[in-house]
């Protein structure tokens, strides 16, 4: 394999013959099966990412991030949270930028978590949030996730200044990884927050905080915030401070940002899905996948599920696949799938080893084991 090309490839080309190959399924033997599946996923990304760990450098292309952990206390029975934090700068030179990543390595202390603080691998103003960043993140999420232990659904992610703008960012466009996020005294530009439904969410500013009118975006997004979850009060969890007296630099007042996030878990199989594309499109978003011909940004899909029944009530695409495990429903009951009150599909579906295995080395994410699929032609 090329070097630095996504070793998602790498993954997806692994070929291990099952004993469930090709037969039918129980709950009992998805659960047999899926020990089996994460054994040999961690293996796989110890050996893809071992020299990652090892330099603390990330190279996907032509690309090069260095990396920082420390991990604080002891490890949780359910294993350790992983805290991505993103460091200021931004359009600087990289000295200025280099300074800001060492102060992001000191800036926070979570418990019973490994702490990692990526140098980003640009200067510019979007240093965070460029286009490549995103696979370097998901990357460092599952080198974590072996070599540490560290839950899946304990993964978060902060930031402060130019770090806080890539929060804003990446919390929506990258929702369906996170427990919770926090940002620090960045600026929202025209991202849209419809994403971050299932995400607890933090905004903090300083009340004097006048640059690029920080302070006045961001009492803007925290009363859309406060709008979103009024609409919807099963979701979008948030809490916003305009901290009074304080410009730019908060003086770590934002610090009790690590508690709050760490009282949030993931949900990675939420009742209520709101999906929108941003400007990093992606064919998977918790439980539903679009078609990658058909992707687009700007192209959204809400649905729901009770029981056994799916309903589409939103969608810009032609077909959509709904992907199922016993986590979510029983599956040993028939499955409904309506759109706008349409019945799509009603009936049985079939738990395989196939799906479980394709969906964990597609998705690179122990919680995103699926055993049957759902194919729906809505237009």
């Amino acid at each position: 394999m090329k070097k630095g090309k996504l070793f998602t490839t790498l993954l997806l080309a692994a070929i291990t013959t099952s004993a469930f190959a090709g037969k039918k399924m129980t709950a009992a033997d998805v659960a047999k099966y899926e020990s089996e599946l994460l054994t040999e996923w961690k293996d796989s990304v110890r050996q893809a990412l071992s020299s990652t760990y090892d330099s603390k450098k990330m190279v996907i292309g032509s690309n090069t991030m260095p990396l920082h952990w420390s991990v604080f206390g002891e490890k949780p029975a359910d294993g350790y949270a992983l805290y991505i934090s993103l460091h200021g700068g931004g359009g600087a030179p990289s000295e200025l930028n280099d300074g800001q990543w060492e102060n992001q390595k000191r800036l926070y202390h979570p418990k019973n978590a490994v702490y990692l603080c990526p140098r980003a691998i640009t200067d510019t103003w979007n240093l965070h949030f460029v286009p490549e960043a995103d696979a370097f993140y998901r990357n460092i999420i599952m080198m974590a996730e072996a070599m540490f232990d560290v839950n899946p659904n304990k993964v978060y992610v902060m930031g402060y200044s130019a770090g806080g703008d890539g929060v804003w960012r990446l919390a929506p466009r990258m929702a369906d990884y996170w427990a919770a996020a926090s940002m620090m005294a960045g600026h929202p530009g025209d991202v849209s927050l419809v994403n971050l439904r299932n995400v607890p969410f933090m905004i903090w500013c300083g009340e004097l905080d006048t640059a690029y009118e920080r302070d006045q975006r961001c009492k803007e997004r925290i009363a859309e915030m406060a709008t979103l979850h009024s609409q919807d009060p099963e979701g979008y969890i948030n809490e916003g401070h305009i901290v009074k007296g304080k410009g730019h630099w908060m003086e770590r007042q934002d610090s009790v940002a690590v508690d709050w996030m760490a009282q949030y878990q993931r949900n990675p199989y939420p009742k209520k899905i709101v999906w929108r594309q941003e400007e990093v499109t992606k064919p998977h978003f918790y439980w539903l996948s679009a078609p990658a011909n058909e992707i687009e940004r700007g192209k959204e899909v809400t649905a729901t599920y009770e029981g056994n029944t799916i309903n589409i009530s939103k969608c810009d695409y032609a077909t959509l696949t709904v992907s199922l495990n016993d986590k979510m429903m029983n599956l040993d009951k028939p499955v409904t799938v309506t759109y706008q009150g349409k019945t799509l599909f009603k009936g049985k579906v079939k738990r395989q080893a196939c799906t479980m295995r394709q969906t964990l080395f597609e998705r690179n994410d122990p919680s995103y084991i699926f055993t049957a699929q759902i194919e729906v032609k809505l237009k």
